[in-house]
């Protein structure tokens, strides 16, 4: 293994190591053998053939690849509103720390990744000018990333990924804690439906947790998050002491992402 991979991996393995240690002094409970991990990609790419050649590698080779290495959905959007443009978010989740790495050594060993052009692209024809990788662990009351509907059938939808970044750990886990008390349950009730929920262990901005939520369109979403910031009980929660956002958070950015026409989520 090389020294840089070596380093990376080591570093993923303490942070989720740390967290997972954490919560299990606190709750008793074995997080790993219950909640999905999370790795979130960006690619920074340019206007021009660079996308056509992304959409075709993922397409052709990468989400099968990811299939085939275990990994059961593999979300793929493009950015609709929000910064970098064009960007591509993928989204891989894991059922354990473990089948990470695993699930890598998979697909980069992967025959159709292997002889894929994308994959052997010179460094003077770049696949993509950045890639930027994070990893998170699900939260307690959204365990698994939920496929939506829409995906299922097939129908047009959008995407709102939200991030929390908080002055510190302590904060950041009051923050998660909010979620699982009762913030996700009132977010269903208003029709923030949720894709996935999960606390930062590596990457930019940290500490922070990110969460992505489906619609059917923007004035759905509009519509819902109305309902929500005027529903009782996220008032009364959220004025309630240790939950205000003055104590508990720092920033909250928001992208808005369109499905790829492969997209598994």
């Amino acid at each position: 293994m090389k020294r840089r991979e070596f380093l990376k991996t080591t570093l993923v393995a303490s942070a989720a190591t740390a967290t997972t240690t954490s919560f299990a002094q606190t709750t008793g409970d074995k997080p790993e053998s219950s909640r999905e991990f999370y790795e979130l990609r960006l690619y920074q790419l340019r206007q021009g053939p660079m996308l056509k050649r992304f959409d075709d590698f993922y397409r052709e080779a990468a989400v099968p690849a990811w299939n085939r290495a275990g990994v059961s959905a593999v979300g793929v959007f493009d950015v609709m509103i929000g910064p970098d443009q064009p960007t591509k978010y993928v989204l891989l989740p894991f059922k354990s720390f473990d089948s990470i790495n695993a699930a890598r050594e998979k697909f980069e060993a992967d025959e159709a990744v292997l002889k894929s052009d994308f994959a052997n692209l010179p460094p003077t024809d770049p696949g993509y000018i950045r890639k930027q990788s994070s990893v998170l662990l699900a939260f307690k009351s959204v365990p698994k990333l939920e496929i939506p509907a829409q995906a299922k059938e097939k129908k047009p939808r959008i995407f709102e990924l939200r991030t929390y970044e908080a002055h510190s750990r302590k904060a950041n886990k009051k923050k998660v804690e909010m979620f699982d008390v009762g913030e996700t349950d009132i977010f269903r009730r208003t029709g923030l439906q949720p894709v996935f929920f999960g606390e930062g262990l590596v990457g930019t901005n940290l500490p922070s947790l990110t969460y992505m939520l489906v619609f059917d369109d923007m004035a759905t979403r509009d519509k819902n998050w109305g309902t929500f910031v005027n529903h009782p009980d996220w008032k009364k929660l959220s004025t309630t002491p240790g939950y205000t956002n003055a104590e508990i958070l720092t920033n909250i950015t928001s992208v808005f992402l369109r499905p790829t026409g492969y997209s598994q989520v």
